[in-house]
């Protein structure tokens, strides 16, 4: 059986892209650069040692309070993840308001609080503001620290690595991080299942003690509140608050950078696309005279649509839907990262165009249209951050934290526009490394290491937890004896039988739609009939049918929102060629071929190729069960070319033949799931249908 799913991944696509109709070739007209007016907090100091800083803002009647704990970050070492532990129990009741209780006057408040492992926010209206505050200390200095809310929060933290195990972007991180600072690093250590198993309720009142308290810690007042007043309240709610012993070790060092460019390769068989990352650390701090030029180097090679690398890996390319760059600041390490994520067949040639960007702003001067857009660009984005009561917080903390002078901000654009393209060229020779730089890329090995391989680029082998491990082997021997023909008979005989398939004309199915990032979970209604009917359509609650596909044999449209966008003549010769129920039947053999075995989730499966003019599907048969487990086809979407991949799953007989009932189809970033609820064969579809 063979369902036309990706259309869901344009509709996705299209629907929620707006951004690809700014007209990004105009360039904005520089105004006169706007004064940086910060109002200088209230400050004064508690006796345990807190630092509290104020700042009256009448707009709104509304309040903030943020907490931040300044310790030299630690190791938690076989115990990871003590720290995440802590901020999630933080701030659900405390040792005199119980959970539900603590829960349900914040909501009666309308008030926001939320705690970490060393911080704290809340906010509400101003006429609360005494009792926020209220609630807000006695979390933070009576926790309630039980082992029943620790259990479900340690069963919480595994359950989520657990469904984190396949994700690229959670790998990518963890393994970054790991082989960037060392996993003896605050930096690059990572939380494991086994580390949390070795955490007790015991660790968390430890670290609470130590690491939870007031002796490094600052507290950021912003809004509707009176100076006047605001002294003695914070006095009475967070002047009991013990100093504690912090332990305020020194800073492990991170690892140096690598004495040649290498790739380290982590490798996802079930990867739709490859997750670039090159990257070196730095030593750059917000102090330092050259940090402000480091925003600038930073936006003119990643920081947008119209920087370096955006404009090579999509607008001429089309690799990828963006590609960035970013240099952290930090007092104690930092890092430069050039990254992008990008189709399987062009990694190679993504990884080339990144090194060759970056050779390019450390060769050549910037032309000064690209300085000034880029000045333009940043001040613009820092101006509009200043409106919100977050970003003076932010910038207070900074000050403090960082160790900045008092007019740090008032005098920011002023050395933003002071940078010059000679600036830019002598800070990317000083911070972009490529020569000693990682490139770490996460992605499906058999497809892209050949290639990867011909760079001339040395590779090194890491699992998914930043160990090193020898090349993978990406297939294994074909049996003696086993055929495409002899797949193909063992499909149908998982199936229920060839005489029994070629015996379905027609199939409808309902099902439930999840799709990765949108708020809304549409229904779908799938229709299909022999030789090459199909027929979609999509709908929310409230909002009725918001995608149609339909496909009578002859000619078809697609239909979005109301907007019917009808068949080029290639789609329906593609279409006229398919055949939508158990497309087997129908193999030419002369066109098909047993490729390889290797491996999903763990069980060997046969890849076979399925070839049809110049596209090459495959589709990819449980050894042991003979079922079809994925397929994956070429598909366009925004011009842009990719690999649409469906795995299908649990099987349910209907009238003798196993159907799928549950799809997750994924097509460059975008994932959507189907969870099929009803399946009929032979009933319930007309002709009509597909009109």
């Amino acid at each position: 059986m063979k369902f036309k799913l990706y259309i869901l991944i344009t509709f996705v696509i299209t629907s929620f892209s707006v951004n690809a109709q700014i007209d990004r070739s105009k360039q904005p007209q520089p105004g006169p650069a706007p004064k940086i007016n910060l109002q200088k907090p209230l400050e004064f100091q508690l006796a345990n040692g807190l630092t509290v800083m104020v700042v009256e803002n009448k707009k709104l009647p509304r309040v903030s309070y943020q907490l931040r704990i300044d310790n030299v970050p630690s190791l938690d070492g076989d115990k990871a993840g003590v720290s995440s532990i802590l901020g999630a129990m933080l701030g659900n009741g405390t040792s005199t308001i119980s959970k539900d209780d603590f829960n349900d006057e914040v909501d009666f408040l309308g008030a926001n609080i939320n705690f970490g492992g060393s911080s704290a926010f809340a906010s509400g209206l101003s006429k609360y503001s005494d009792r926020i505050l209220e609630l807000m200390a006695d979390a933070a200095i009576n926790p309630l620290l039980v082992e029943e809310e620790f259990q479900k929060e340690k069963d919480k933290q595994i359950e989520g690595l657990k469904s984190n195990e396949k994700s690229i972007d959670a790998i990518a991180s963890r393994v970054g991080n790991a082989l960037s600072y060392g996993t003896h690093h605050p930096y690059g250590e990572y939380i494991s299942q086994e580390t949390l198993n070795n955490i007790t309720l015991e660790d968390v009142k430890t670290y609470y003690i130590e690491q939870f308290n007031p002796g490094n810690a600052y507290l950021v007042v912003i809004g509707d509140v009176n100076p006047n007043n605001i002294k003695s309240e914070i006095e009475s709610t967070f002047g009991p608050w013990i100093k504690g012993t912090g332990l305020n070790e020194g800073m492990p060092e991170a690892h140096p950078n690598v004495q040649y460019q290498q790739i380290n390769f982590v490798d996802m068989p079930d990867a739709t696309q490859s997750d670039i990352s090159i990257t070196n650390n730095i030593q750059l701090k917000m102090s330092d005279p050259d940090y402000h030029a480091t925003l600038i180097a930073s936006y003119i090679l990643g920081g947008g649509g119209s920087a370096y690398l955006y404009k090579n890996l999509r607008e001429t390319h089309g690799y990828t839907y963006g590609s960035y760059s970013n240099l952290s600041s930090d007092k104690y390490v930092s890092k430069f990262r050039a990254y992008a994520k990008v189709r399987n067949e062009v990694t190679d040639s993504s990884v080339v165009e990144i090194l060759n960007e970056i050779k390019r702003i450390k060769t050549e001067t910037v032309t000064p249209e690209t300085l000034e857009k880029a000045k333009a660009l940043y001040s613009g984005s820092f101006v509009r951050a200043l409106e919100q009561p977050q970003t003076i917080a932010r910038y207070a903390l900074n000050i403090k934290i960082n160790d900045l002078s008092e007019d740090y901000y008032a005098t920011y654009l002023q050395k933003i526009n002071a940078v010059t393209a000679d600036d830019v060229k002598r800070i990317a020779n000083k911070y972009f490394k490529p020569d000693n730089a990682r490139i770490i890329i996460i992605g499906k090995g058999s497809d892209v290491l050949g290639n990867l391989e011909k760079t001339g680029i040395p590779i090194k082998y890491f699992d998914t937890y930043a160990n090193a491990v020898e090349k993978p082997e990406f297939s294994k021997p074909i049996p003696t004896g086993v055929t495409t023909q002899t797949v193909m008979d063992a499909y149908f005989n998982a199936v229920g039988g060839k005489e029994k398939a070629s015996g379905i004309s027609t199939v409808h199915s309902i099902a439930n739609v999840t799709i990765e990032g949108a708020p809304f979970k549409p229904s779908a209604e799938l229709k299909q009939m022999t030789p090459n009917k199909e027929s979609m359509e999509m709908s929310i609650e409230g909002m009725g049918t918001i995608v149609k596909q339909k496909f009578n044999g002859e000619g078809g449209y697609n239909e979005q929102q109301g907007i019917k966008t009808e068949l080029t003549a290639e789609e329906v010769a593609e279409k006229k060629s398919e055949h939508t129920i158990f497309p087997e039947l129908h193999y030419d053999m002369a066109n098909v071929s047993l490729e390889a075995v290797t491996t999903i989730e763990g069980k060997d499966v046969y890849k076979v190729k399925v070839m049809k003019g110049n596209k090459d599907t495959f589709r990819y048969y449980d050894a042991e069960s003979g079922l079809l487990v994925r397929t994956e086809t070429p598909v366009e979407a925004q011009g842009q070319s990719m690999t649409s991949v469906t795995d299908l799953g649990n099987y349910s007989e209907v009238n003798g033949v196993k159907f799928p009932y549950f799809f997750r189809i994924k097509a460059g970033p975008q994932v959507i799931s189907m969870n099929v609820s009803n399946v009929k064969v032979n009933e319930g579809v007309t002709d009509a249908d597909f009109d």
